[in-house]
């Protein structure tokens, strides 16, 4: 299953909150995106049947291994960007917004020749 960047962004939003906390619910991922509990309940049923999360009964979400694969992905982009951005001197709150929008866009090429940028600093 190929994931839109709003699965993406979900995926991103559970590993954060799974590093902050022993337990993920819908709520903490409703809370933490601002979006209603109706859009985060269909958002994870579609990641469960994608394959990227579990559900327990009582209602903690688990990223697979699948899934906690591309959430790291997609943060490790995100902090990247976000770190190019800073070091052109874009404010970090802003840099950090704008690198959730280009995470999800830019090639894999692109985002090497990034990080191999940053690297040799």
């Amino acid at each position: 299953m190929q994931l839109q960047e709003s699965g993406q962004m979900y995926l991103e939003t559970i590993l954060i909150l799974s590093q902050r906390s022993t337990s993920v619910h819908a709520v903490d991922i409703s809370d933490h995106m601002g979006y209603s509990k109706p859009s985060v309940s269909r958002a994870v049923g579609l990641l469960r049947k994608g394959g990227y999360v579990t559900v327990e009964e009582d209602g903690r979400i688990f990223l697979t291994e699948d899934g906690r694969a591309e959430a790291q992905r997609i943060y490790d982009r995100h902090r990247l960007i976000t770190q190019l951005l800073v070091t052109l001197g874009v404010d970090e709150q802003i840099a950090s917004e704008d690198a959730c929008r280009m995470e999800h866009d830019i090639s894999d090429a692109t985002f090497e020749a990034i990080r191999t940028y940053l690297e040799g600093k």
